[in-house]
């Protein structure tokens, strides 16, 4: 269902949700930012993270608990995404501690559980930096291999999509 109720960017897709119920998979920074951001546009917003306590920064965490239109489930992770007319209807979570389902309607569902570039591939052969990004010469794309380059979300720290590889 991505693109039909499921995306990856508030920033990019937040406007589209208007008045819906929005669900933000996540408890680290990126996932407290997706839920603030998208609180402007949405009825509501629910955040779900598989624990009790968030990993965002403090100040991060303060934001989320102070917005009015956002709610938590806590100890929850989903474990199903239900359509309706081929677009996003509701989710079933489960609870982490009792095992007990629920279900929550939504609109809406971002997915906001950190990023780990998919470049366990080159260990040992390209050139790492500590977080696991490939490096580069920028501006270039060089790697540390002579004819081997690399672009998008390898390398990207800042928008981490794979479609900044189309625009390099």
């Amino acid at each position: 269902l991505s693109g039909r109720g499921v995306s990856y960017c508030a920033t990019c897709d937040g406007f589209f949700f208007k008045g819906h119920h929005i669900v933000v998979v996540g408890g680290g920074d990126t996932a407290m930012e997706e839920a603030t951001f998208l609180s402007r546009f949405a009825e509501k917003v629910t955040v779900v993270h598989r624990r009790d306590t968030l990993r965002a920064s403090k100040a991060m965490q303060e934001r989320a608990f102070a917005d009015e239109k956002i709610e938590f489930a806590w100890n929850s992770e989903v474990t199903e995404i239900h359509e309706k007319d081929g677009k996003l209807s509701g989710l079933t979570l489960r609870d982490t501690v009792t095992g007990e389902t629920s279900e929550l309607p939504a609109t809406g569902l971002f997915v906001a559980i950190g990023h780990d570039p998919r470049t366990e591939l080159f260990k040992g052969v390209l050139a790492l930096d500590d977080q696991g990004y490939l490096t580069v010469d920028s501006p270039s794309t060089r790697t540390n291999i002579p004819g081997v380059f690399a672009a998008g979300d390898v390398v990207d720290h800042t928008y981490r999509q794979a479609i900044t590889a189309a625009g390099t």
